[in-house]
C-alpha cells in the first residue's frame, strides 16, 4: 500500500471517528470485539507496557488496561486518536504509522494489533519496527483478516460499498490484504521472531443479523477448534529472543 493508500485510510477514519464506536456499541458489536480481544490478550503477557499499533478509538487499549497492564496506542488517524484520548484518559496516544514507529528501541514488553495489520503499506516493515521497539523477550500478537473461502467475497462487497458512497465505518476498500498461515509465519520469522504460533478465530461476524449472529456465536468455539476454514480472522504471536 503506497502513501496514497495511507492518505485514503487517514481521510476515511478521520471522517468517521466521531461515530466509529457506534459500530461496536450494541450487543453484537461488543461480543465481536470482546471475542477478538480475548484471543489477543491470551497471547500477551499479563504485565508490562504494551504498544497497540492501529489502536483506533482505544477499544483494545481499554480492555488490556482493565487487566492491569499499561498501554500506549498509535494510529494514522488524528480523529481516531482524539476519540481514544477521550476514552482512555491518562493514556498516551500518538499519531503515526506502524512502519515508522516514533519510539526508542527496546521500549515495550508487548506489541499488539487488532484488525489493522491488513491495511499496512508494508507489513514486513511494520513487523521489523515492532521487533525493534520490543524489549528482548517481548511478545507480539496480531489479529488480522484471514485468507479463507468465507472471506474471498469481502473485498468485492467493500468495493461496491465504496462505489455507492456508503458512509459506514468499515465498509470501505483500501487494498487490504488477506493472509494465510504460511504468509504470516514467513513475515514473523523474517522480522526475527521465534516461537511463532497461529490460530483461526471469529465465526460470528459483527455484520450478521439475529438470529444468525446468535446461532453463529453458539457454534463459534466448535468452528474455531474443528472447522478453522470457516473462521474470518487469523491470530499470530511470536517472541523476540531474550
Amino acid at each position: 500500500m503506497n502513501s496514497t493508500g495511507h492518505e485514503k485510510i487517514q481521510r476515511h477514519y478521520d471522517s468517521v471517528a466521531d461515530r466509529y464506536d457506534h459500530h461496536y456499541d450494541h450487543s453484537r458489536g461488543r461480543c465481536y470485539h470482546t471475542h477478538l480481544s480475548r484471543h489477543l490478550i491470551e497471547m500477551l503477557p499479563d504485565e508490562g507496557t504494551l504498544l497497540d499499533i492501529g489502536c483506533g478509538t482505544g477499544l483494545f487499549v481499554e480492555k488490556y488496561r482493565s487487566g492491569g497492564g499499561g498501554a500506549i496506542g498509535i494510529d494514522i488517524s488524528r480523529g481516531m486518536i482524539r476519540q481514544a484520548r477521550r476514552r482512555c484518559a491518562g493514556t498516551d496516544f500518538v499519531v503515526g504509522t506502524g512502519e515508522s514507529l516514533p519510539f526508542f528501541s527496546g521500549s515495550f514488553d508487548a506489541v499488539a494489533s487488532l484488525l489493522a495489520f491488513s491495511y499496512m503499506r508494508d507489513p514486513q516493515e511494520m513487523l521489523n519496527e515492532a521487533y525493534r521497539v520490543l524489549k528482548p523477550g517481548g511478545m507480539i500478537a496480531i489479529c488480522t483478516l484471514g485468507k479463507k473461502l468465507i472471506t474471498r467475497g469481502i473485498p468485492a462487497i467493500y468495493h461496491i460499498g465504496e462505489l455507492m458512497q456508503v458512509k459506514h465505518p468499515v465498509v470501505r476498500s483500501f487494498g487490504e490484504h488477506y493472509f494465510d498461515e504460511e504468509e504470516m509465519k514467513e513475515l514473523f520469522t523474517g522480522a526475527g521472531f521465534v516461537n511463532v504460533r497461529t490460530k483461526w478465530c471469529s465465526f460470528a461476524h459483527i455484520d450478521l443479523i439475529d438470529p444468525l449472529f446468535t446461532l453463529a456465536r453458539h457454534i463459534e468455539p466448535f468452528v474455531e477448534r474443528r472447522l478453522p476454514q470457516l473462521a474470518y480472522n487469523i491470530c499470530v504471536n511470536g517472541k523476540k529472543p531474550a
